[in-house]
């Protein structure tokens, strides 16, 4: 029977509309002469399907080649040689501009020194060490492509530098062989201390094109321009005959070709040394204490054996708005892990405290490192004492939370921890008030360039507290050998209206508090002090040879007579 077309298209129609076809082992139930159609199947899309290794590693690629303009300038040149591989390769992999932002201001955030201020003292030095290398170190490229511009935006303007910009006649120090060559230009940069690197860093910079373009170098004679010039620039052994000049270039002598001298052997053992500070210098900088941060912001348990030090904290007024607070730390050398090389034992510790109000809203941050170094043979005695670190914090009269994290470098599972409240006072215009009476195991005048500064250091005097160990109930102990030193300041006295000076009675005891008897009671006027001032600054000093073993007890009372008002302020502390 003849089938009409239209009936047949009719029938492909609908079966390709129903999925018409047979099933896996069944005949086909198509009318004789009509073309089976085979069911449509969905392709899957790919936007949807999972990408293959090589596909996605693509794709990261793309993305990477996208980034341009001013995040493309900020990733390859504002932060080269700031950004870890970790940061970069997440930068890369943002989808837009907003969250580039983001990142980019946390990048800052998490470097800045001090996060509750509105300027990020960390990002703008590092503009101005930008700005500062291209106007120095340029060299037919941007002074920020080049190693001296490297160096001074990772690392800052050395302490020292030594420059040789002609080269020219060059007499070797005795590690470098001794005896006289002619040099490249060249410089050599000395930093004290590079956090995360060491103390006492020598940078050397050649620039063997004679271009002005300088290069970090670990290989010291590279300055030699006499080098490879037979029987020229010989060293103290070559031109003594004791050693031939072809031998710097067998390869025996390591990567430095300085040629034989006194102290050859110690070069090539310390080449390894060398090689490691390339590595550290040429590095991104460490993020200073990101580790500690999470011992603050969270309540992580402390996995390893505890760190335990101790903490004192004093408010020294300023202004009625502003008070100094020292805040004195103290570590045991014996909790310190020590690390012994070339006879020298180091002990390394990372602090990191930071002060928050009662909303936890972060006002100040501080830290530092503490290195303890000392002969190898003198360890024992070392690990007997305590270091000891201070830090001045400028705060409004409140209530406030510290925290501080402290970390054995050496023995990175041992960390401690301490959390205290501290209640900043308020000092009144007409209120007779004073300072914390600080016993002190070091007091002395420091010379006027260092006043207000450094640790310890309360105006025109070095403070150093002494601090109990062991806990805020265990009393500052010292020896008989040593003495005594008190200082306390007073606020707001009064001030005759004729005399124009001040007119109080000032009251020292020192009591033993095993027999309740006083050891010591004397007084002065404040008119011997400082008769026209409305502050004075109270300093003395005893032998404690007299005292003995136990513990006693030191009062100041302070009573003026003008205004008729009297405050008093005591100090325990035992004797050995």
């Amino acid at each position: 029977m003849r089938i009409p077309g239209r009936l047949i298209l009719v029938v492909v129609l609908f079966s390709m509309l129903a999925g018409w076809g047979p099933a896996r082992g069944q005949e086909s139930t198509a009318p004789a002469g009509v073309t089976q159609v085979p069911p449509v199947v969905e392709k899957p899309n790919p936007l949807k399907r999972r990408l293959t290794d090589r596909e996605r590693i693509q794709q990261q690629k793309d993305l990477g080649q996208e980034l341009k303009g001013v995040y493309k300038t900020w990733l390859d040149e504002d932060v080269r040689w700031l950004i870890t591989d970790t940061e970069a390769q997440a930068f890369k992999h943002l989808s837009n501009d907003e969250e580039r932002d983001a990142f980019i201001e946390n990048f800052w955030q998490r470097r800045n020194p001090n996060p509750d201020s509105p300027d990020n003292e960390y990002r703008d030095e590092i503009y101005a060490r930008i700005t500062y290398a291209n106007d120095h170190f340029s060299a037919g490229k941007p002074g920020w492509m080049t190693d001296r511009g490297h160096i001074y935006i990772a690392y800052g303007k050395p302490d020292d530098t030594d420059s040789h910009p002609s080269g020219g006649s060059y007499q070797r120090p005795i590690e470098e062989g001794g005896g006289e060559t002619s040099t490249f230009p060249f410089e050599v940069w000395h930093y004290r201390y590079i956090e995360g690197i060491g103390d006492n860093i020598d940078l050397e910079f050649v620039d063997t094109c004679q271009c002005g373009d300088y290069h970090y170098t670990i290989d010291r004679s590279e300055k030699d321009a006499l080098k490879h010039v037979p029987n020229a620039g010989l060293t103290m052994a070559e031109e003594n005959g004791q050693a031939d000049k072809k031998d710097r270039f067998s390869g025996g002598g390591g990567f430095e070709e300085l040629g034989a001298g006194p102290m050859s052997q110690q070069n090539q053992n310390k080449q390894f040394d060398r090689i490691d500070l390339q590595a550290k210098i040429m590095a991104p900088p460490p993020i200073k204490f990101q580790d500690l941060e999470q011992f603050m912001a969270s309540s992580k348990i402390l996995t390893g054996p505890p760190f335990l030090f101790d903490v004192r904290t004093d408010y020294v007024k300023v202004t009625n708005d502003t008070v100094i607070v020292p805040i004195t730390v103290q570590i045991k050398n014996s909790d310190i892990t020590f690390n012994t090389k070339d006879g020298v034992s180091v002990g390394k510790v990372e602090v990191q405290g930071r002060v928050s109000n009662m909303t936890h809203k972060i006002i100040q941050t501080f830290g530092d490192s503490l290195e303890v170094p000392t002969p190898s043979e003198l360890l024992p005695a070392k690990q007997k004492a305590s270091s000891v670190r201070q830090w001045g914090l400028a705060l409004r009269p409140g209530l406030y939370k510290v925290d501080i994290v402290i970390k054995d470098v050496n023995n990175p599972d041992h960390v401690g921890r301490w959390t205290a409240a501290v209640n900043v006072p308020k000092y009144d215009d007409d209120t007779l008030g004073h300072s914390s009476l600080i016993l002190a195991d070091e007091m002395y005048r420091v010379p006027s360039k260092e006043i207000g500064t450094g640790s310890f250091v309360i105006g025109d005097t070095h403070v150093r507290p002494r601090v109990g160990s062991g806990g805020p109930t265990v009393l500052p102990k010292f020896s008989r050998e040593q003495s005594l030193n008190f200082w306390m300041q007073v606020y707001n006295l009064g001030i005759d209206e004729k005399s124009k000076q001040n007119n109080a009675t000032i009251e020292y005891q020192i009591t033993d508090l095993d027999t309740n008897k006083p050891v010591l009671d004397t007084k002065e006027s404040s008119e011997k002090v400082s008769p026209n001032a409305e502050q004075l600054t109270l300093e003395k000093s005893m032998p404690l040879a007299g005292l003995q073993p136990g513990q006693y007890e030191v009062s100041i009372k302070v009573n003026d007579v003008v205004t008729k008002q009297q405050t008093e302020e005591t100090a325990k502390f035992s004797v050995n």
